[in-house]
């Protein structure tokens, strides 16, 4: 009978201090519908060309990095955003002065959920905690979920991407 009573006491004292701490990252969600003139989006490869016209022969505007953030303008969430010849119309910021182009709509995610982890956080090559281990993420780290899984998230990593378990 001791023995019973001692391992459901540590059985609850596990369970109890393994809950502990379980979430450790913030999801910030996509914007809803509002007053700004498009939807965010952020630059997945390492870098991308803001074009004058929906062409790849099109003359440069500026080259975006890995991580940038445009606005795309004519965007909506539910149909996502009007492309054509596969590009989609784009704003650096709200400033009337912003500069305007044209990128690849397959290098961008348009209105993105956000993962920032609020310690160490491991990444896996698939969504399951025996895979390959891809990463290791700082504390602070804000990275765009490309999508949402059962318990996992496959976020963008530079380029690539990887599994965090929520």
């Amino acid at each position: 009978m001791k023995k019973h009573v001692w391992l459901t006491v540590m059985t609850a004292l596990i369970l109890m201090f393994g809950c502990i701490g379980v979430v450790h990252a913030e999801v910030k969600q996509p914007l809803g519908p509002g007053q700004q003139i498009g939807y965010p989006a952020v630059v997945l490869c390492e870098s991308l060309t803001l074009r004058e016209k929906p062409d790849s022969s099109s003359k440069a505007v500026q080259t975006l990095k890995y991580g940038e953030q445009v606005i795309v303008v004519n965007a909506d969430t539910k149909q996502g955003a009007k492309k054509e010849n596969g590009f989609v119309y784009c704003c650096l910021n709200d400033s009337e002065d912003s500069p305007v182009g044209w990128v690849l709509a397959d290098y961008i995610v348009v209105n993105p959920a956000w993962y920032v982890t609020e310690k160490k956080t491991t990444v896996y090559a698939w969504n399951d905690t025996a895979a390959l281990k891809v990463a290791l993420l700082d504390k602070g780290t804000k990275l765009p979920i490309l999508k949402e899984e059962g318990d996992w998230y496959l976020v963008s990593l530079r380029g690539a991407a990887g599994w965090i378990h929520k």
